[in-house]
């Protein structure tokens, strides 16, 4: 009996069955939108690099005239430096010549008061002596 129930349990080899899984779709789809979704921001990506290139070479033009005229600012900034450099050494040299005028000045009313006092006492010796 024990030979009987021996060869009434043999099992059966199972018949494979084709059948799709829920998570291999989904993640089959996913990978394949991935693909899509980057080769489509790796086009724009690319289709703007001439745009900005582009770009790139206008401000890199500006700022070179920018930096031309910066340069002649700081020309301009040393020559109007040095015209008030001047400016001011010739306001002292002014004030200078006029501090010398002054005392020329106070020297020759001093030299008239003198003569008029040795006119005065000629005339007044000359009066004397009639």
């Amino acid at each position: 009996m024990a030979n009987e129930t021996e060869e009434k349990t043999v099992v059966k080899t199972p018949t494979w069955k084709f059948e799709w899984n829920l998570n291999t779709l989904v993640i089959l789809f996913g990978f394949a939108g991935g693909l899509v979704a980057w080769g489509a921001t790796w086009e724009r990506v690319n289709a703007n690099q001439d745009s900005h290139a582009d770009s790139i070479d206008r401000l890199d033009k500006r700022l070179t005239a920018a930096e031309v005229s910066l340069r002649q600012l700081d020309k301009h900034e040393l020559r109007i430096s040095a015209v008030e450099k001047q400016a001011a050494e010739a306001a002292t040299s002014m004030k200078a010549v006029e501090n010398t005028l002054n005392s020329l000045s106070i020297d020759t009313r001093v030299m008239r008061e003198i003569l008029q006092r040795i006119e005065a006492s000629q005339r007044d010796g000359a009066q004397l002596r009639r």
